[in-house]
């Protein structure tokens, strides 16, 4: 059979064939490919029309041709494509436990992303492209996965399945996507287009589809009364459904969890987990004062509405704390006080310490940390009608302020008069919530999508910037790769040589550009690079021959006419100015002439020079010139040596003392880092926010790009912009000594949600 070769045995495992899925897969397997099927001709109409829009409003005929091509390729290969990725789904069910999504977990880490060479670079950019539109899908639809993902895994108790080998994963999906893509007949910008269009249209198409694919296994009766996912994706017992939001038991919201699961590796803690850790750490007494009428939740949502128009504006770092917000309503006419009911006063105490964290947070510029501080009211308002909005990581509110203090952490205040368009929609939004929120929760969701599609264009177009810079530091780099290689082939050849000027400069400038565009096009490992290393050698030989034996006048005459010869022709290709190749061709012979008249002046004694017979002018690579160490050189050699005689023996020594002591001063003198810092500048990752201090002041910068062939670390700004580059022991010395700090871009609202739990346990302890 075809796929044959394809069936891996699992060890402990008993697989799955085709013909044994459970009768619930085999129908979520056909409903959902037709959903699927529906999906893809929805998002193949749209990209037609993005298409031809993206190339009417094309900046360059480049991208317009890309735009074309793409929309010409997706018309042909529509149907095709669909039939592939349907095809690539249906195998990952029919081959349940066994099947593997291509390339899937750390696929970049296997692409060597530092290197950033040219070589594989479309396969590179391909695999991004796929990297990010697997990640907008997993954290998009995080909570409708997790929950198929335990449908299924209770329908296959006897299969340990990973969350990227379920069916309709999003590592399976685009996996389906990946393969369609491959035989796509146009070049890799307009491959790269489609992708694109991919991560752009299709995220927003599949809500429905996984709905509805939960709907087939819950009409199925499939843990039909299941209200979240078990925690790290653990199997609900066979035959038996979730807890029932009235039964003895606490509801799947508040389900109790274990110890650790406030960190990134486990679920949220739910409200009455958050609460009891509150009472146990003693620290209610913090918050709102339980004295006077209480006021209860509806009289208290009035009272914040009415608060929320008049929200203070905080500057800097100077953002008013929301306990200190809420003493004005709490204070009633003629000094008498109110209190809140201890859920409420918990959900207060929560809110408050969450913010406290946003707002002490470094990664945060003060201007940010002033916007984002205005949402404390709306924010403690969703809290209140809403417990789950502690425990529910899927939850617009918590998702929206992820998203703003993520755009942010590589905000840098503008000068004044420049136009700040991140700074300008972060205050929209805001603006909007302080205004139009009441208790509608989807005015989150709106904006979410709209802040969404806001960052999705301004990160295309640090993408692209970014990339032209990859591109010209790998060039540069290339460049100085080439440079180097030539001239270290001109200095070998010509050390201890005696180069008329003429030929010295032709050398310097034509000759090693030609050395150059042989690096560049063939590299150091190739035929022609010897050859021109062995030319280089004739060349210079050519006109200071040593040593002279009778026969150099005879290798001479016949090697002079293919050295000219062969310089003319590396100047050819080069495209070199011709009057400058003829004028260089006679300057060339011009010393040729020179050296026939110093052979005819010079005589040659061959018994006191034995080795001079034996010596072989290079041809190749492969026969370098030798001169044995007893060989007694000629008279000019001899002349030429011994002028340096005359320097004292005293005159050395000292020179040589000075120079070892200037050697020892400058290592006592240059900071060396340790062999920590070293680690930590070879940890840090592509896409790694960093503060840097220049100038006297700090500014917010991101690791671009490293470029393995010079070693040096590009980092750029949030616009794209170059802002320095650093080679690895010049940065890790910054680290070390602070001048280069990191940055923690981890999601803010679960990273103080973690800082809370900590630091309740710890004073629990205490």
């Amino acid at each position: 059979m075809a796929h044959d070769n394809k069936v891996v045995r699992l060890a402990g495992q008993k697989p799955v064939s085709r013909f044994s899925l459970p009768v619930e897969l085999v129908r979520l397997r056909d409903t959902s490919g037709q959903s699927l099927k529906a999906v893809l001709a929805s998002f193949f109409e749209q990209a037609d029309d993005s298409l031809f829009a993206l190339a009417d409003r094309a900046g360059s005929n480049q991208d317009q041709t890309a735009y074309f091509d793409a929309m010409r390729e997706l018309r042909l290969r529509r149907k095709a494509m669909t039939v592939s990725v349907l095809q690539y789904v249906s195998q990952a069910f029919n081959e349940l436990g066994k099947f593997k999504p291509a390339r899937s977990g750390g696929s970049l880490e296997e692409v060597d992303q530092d290197s950033l060479s040219l070589v594989d670079h479309s396969d590179l950019e391909q695999q991004v492209a796929i990297d990010n539109l697997t990640n907008r899908l997993r954290n998009r639809y995080q909570e409708p996965v997790r929950m198929l993902a335990a449908r299924i895994r209770h329908l296959v108790p006897q299969l340990d399945l990973s969350d990227d080998q379920m069916p309709l994963s999003p590592e399976v999906i685009c996996g389906a996507i990946s393969d369609a893509c491959t035989d796509l007949d146009i070049d890799i910008r307009a491959k790269l287009v489609v992708l694109k269009l991919f991560e752009r249209l299709l995220v927003d198409k599949l809500s429905d589809f996984y709905q509805e694919c939960n709907k087939t296994l819950i009409a199925a009766g499939v843990l039909p009364d299941m209200k979240r996912a078990p925690v790290g994706g653990a199997q609900v017992a066979p035959g038996r459904s979730a807890p029932k939001a009235g039964g003895s038991s606490a509801p799947a919201e508040e389900a109790p969890a274990a110890e650790g699961t406030a960190h990134s590796h486990g679920p949220s803690p739910t409200f009455s987990e958050l609460s009891a850790l509150l009472h146990q750490g003693e620290t209610g007494s913090a918050g709102i004062a339980q004295t006077g009428a209480v006021l209860d939740t509806d009289r208290l949502m009035a009272r914040l509405n009415e608060l929320q128009g008049a929200a203070p504006q905080g500057e800097g770092d100077n953002v008013v704390p929301l306990r200190q917000q809420l003493q004005p309503l709490l204070q009633g006419p003629e000094g008498k006080r109110f209190s809140v009911g201890q859920v409420d006063s918990d959900v207060i105490n929560l809110v408050s310490m969450l913010f406290d964290f946003i707002l002490e947070d470094r990664q945060l510029h003060p201007v940010m940390k002033a916007l984002i501080g205005r949402l404390q009211i709306p924010v403690l308002k969703v809290a209140l009608s809403d417990k789950n909005f502690f425990n529910r990581g899927g939850h617009p509110v918590r998702k929206l302020l992820n998203e703003l203090a993520l755009a942010a952490i590589g905000w840098s205040e503008k000068r004044a008069g420049m136009r700040d368009p991140l700074r300008e929609k972060i205050e929209e939004v805001v603006g909007r919530v302080l205004t139009e929120y009441t208790d509608q929760v989807g005015l989150f969701e709106e904006l979410l999508k709209d802040f969404g599609h806001f960052m999705d264009l301004d990160r295309r177009r640090r993408e692209l910037v970014e990339q032209r810079l990859r591109d010209a530091e790998e060039g540069r780099a290339r460049q100085e790769r080439a440079s180097q290689a030539a001239t270290d082939v001109i200095r070998e050849h010509t050390a201890g040589r005696d180069i008329p000027e003429p030929v010295l400069q032709v050398l310097n400038e034509p000759w090693t550009r030609y050395l150059q565009w042989v690096v560049l096009r063939e590299g150091e490992e190739s035929e022609r690079w010897l050859q021109a290393k062995a030319i280089s050698e004739r060349l210079v030989w050519s006109v200071d021959p040593r040593p002279v034996s009778s026969d150099t006048r005879a290798e001479l005459l016949r090697m002079i006419p293919e050295v000219v010869e062969e310089l003319r022709k590396a100047l050819q290709e080069i495209s070199w100015d011709p009057f400058a190749t003829d004028a260089a061709i006679r300057d060339l012979e011009l010393a040729h002439v020179d050296v026939f008249q110093k052979l005819v002046t010079a005589p040659v004694v061959e018994d006191k020079a034995p080795t001079i017979e034996n010596f072989e002018v290079p041809e190749a690579p492969a026969e370098p010139a030798e001169t044995p160490e007893q060989s007694e050189p000629a008279p000019e050699v001899i002349d030429e040596v011994a002028e340096p005689a005359s320097v004292k023996p005293a005159e050395v020594s000292v020179g040589v003392e000075t120079a070892a002591v200037a050697e020892e001063s400058a290592e006592i003198q240059s900071p060396v880092a340790s062999a920590e810092w070293l680690a930590k500048a070879d940890g840090l990752r592509v896409g790694s926010w960093v503060e840097m201090a220049r100038d006297e002041t700090r500014v917010r910068c991101k690791l671009a790009a490293f470029i393995k062939a010079t070693g040096k670390y590009i980092f750029v700004n949030r616009s794209g912009a170059k802002v320095a580059e650093y080679h690895r022991d010049d940065l890790a010395i910054a680290l070390q000594e602070q001048a280069i700090t990191m940055l923690d871009d981890g999601l803010i609202f679960d990273r103080a949600l973690e800082s809370i739990i900590d630091n309740l346990r710890h004073n629990r302890k205490d």
